[in-house]
């Protein structure tokens, strides 16, 4: 049996695979390949990226209904695009009322989510990416695989500062019927199992967080999940930002050797075409590029990797693109994925130590008001 490694594909192969060939979700470690072989008698299998973390037992635990709810929404998109037989390979113990579409196969052995415990306050990063299209010529792990860089960049450089969990590779997608191979947590599963974890980190003790998306469609849904955190959690200081290079810097940085106009990098275009040449040059297809630069745009409502106008707006996504592609993907380059690379990590770091210094701040000044007898 031939095993392959569904996020590393185009969506293009993943529209061509036969409908019958099977898809595994791990929970954890990848199953055993002969346990897999000998439960879904197949040609080949399809292992799609694993869930790190949010059972009992995996560091990072959120009430079972909610993790069921986000797996079923996985499984669901596959079989909605007329796969047939998919599956969650669940951790011993743990059952998600998933009916057949639940195996219990043996797994590679799982690395728990571990926080730090030596005192001192840190940012928790929280990178999430996506699997997604990316037109022809890019593997649907690239949200993933550009989130997960920059978080452990920002790790590596300010161990001090900022912890990260291990990037989670699904978030939302609103157009997923556009193009084969999108999938989708569904954006209120997604609130409630992110609200969720924030929940089980804080009463871990932790304080600060960081929401890290690679994907523009999880953007909405945790700027909801940081209000609510907000609301429960008034003693932590949570905040996202719209994914990465977005800020007065990161823009600068980006047009500084940037050669597409506007619409050269909405999607699969210049931008991350080039981050994926630098991070994962075996998973980007240049033969296949196709550039598409024009969207239906007007004064208020157009798009860009920061996304324009006063407007907000989801049109399918159909009406925009034929390939999935919206930008310049022809124009990206390893040496403009690595500058950009580097100055998305810088981005993240500032914005690290101005979570430290609102926290700070404000819990200094909630202590001086309470000293005082001013405490609303």
């Amino acid at each position: 049996m031939k095993t392959f490694m569904y996020e590393e594909l185009t969506w293009p192969e993943v529209a061509a695979l036969g409908r019958e060939t099977p898809l595994v979700l791990p929970l954890g470690g990848a199953p055993d390949a002969a346990a897999l072989e000998a439960a879904l008698n197949a040609p080949e299998v399809g292992l799609l990226p694993p869930l790190p973390f949010g059972w009992a037992g995996s560091g990072l635990a959120v009430p079972p209904e909610m993790l069921a709810a986000l797996v079923s929404n996985l499984l669901a998109g596959l079989e909605e695009d007329g796969f047939t037989r998919v599956y969650a390979n669940l951790p011993d113990g743990l059952t998600l009322g998933l009916g057949g579409r639940e195996l219990h196969l043996p797994a590679a052995e799982h690395k728990p989510v571990s926080l730090p415990d030596d005192g001192k306050p840190r940012v928790i990063l929280l990178p999430i990416g996506h699997t997604e299209q990316h037109g022809y010529h890019l593997a649907l792990n690239v949200d993933t695989v550009i989130i997960e860089a920059i978080a452990q960049g920002v790790a590596a450089a300010a161990p001090d500062e900022a912890f990260s969990l291990p990037v989670f590779p699904y978030g939302v997608s609103t157009h997923r019927r556009a193009f084969a191979a999108t999938l989708n947590c569904g954006g209120r599963a997604f609130e409630d199992f992110w609200g969720a974890a924030l929940d089980a980190l804080a009463a871990a003790g932790q304080d600060r967080f960081y929401f890290m998306s690679g994907h523009g469609g999880n953007c909405s849904f945790l700027t909801t999940v940081v209000k609510y955190a907000g609301e429960r959690h008034p003693g932590c200081f949570t905040a996202t930002a719209w994914l990465y290079l977005s800020g007065p810097a990161g823009v600068a940085a980006l047009e500084e050797v940037r050669d597409s106009a506007i619409g050269g990098m909405g999607h699969a275009g210049e931008l991350e075409t080039a981050l994926m040449l630098h991070l994962r040059p075996d998973l980007t297809w240049m033969e296949r590029v196709v550039d598409e630069t024009v969207f239906i745009s007007t004064p208020a409502y157009y798009m860009d990797w920061v996304e324009g106008g006063a407007l907000v707006a989801n049109p399918p996504w159909e009406d925009d693109t034929a390939t999935g592609a919206y930008g310049a993907g022809s124009l990206g380059t390893a040496e403009k994925g690595r500058r950009w690379l580097a100055a998305a990590i810088d981005e993240k770091i500032d914005h690290v130590r101005q979570i430290h210094e609102q926290h700070e701040r404000r819990t200094a000044k909630r202590l001086a008001q309470k000293k005082h007898g001013n405490v609303r």
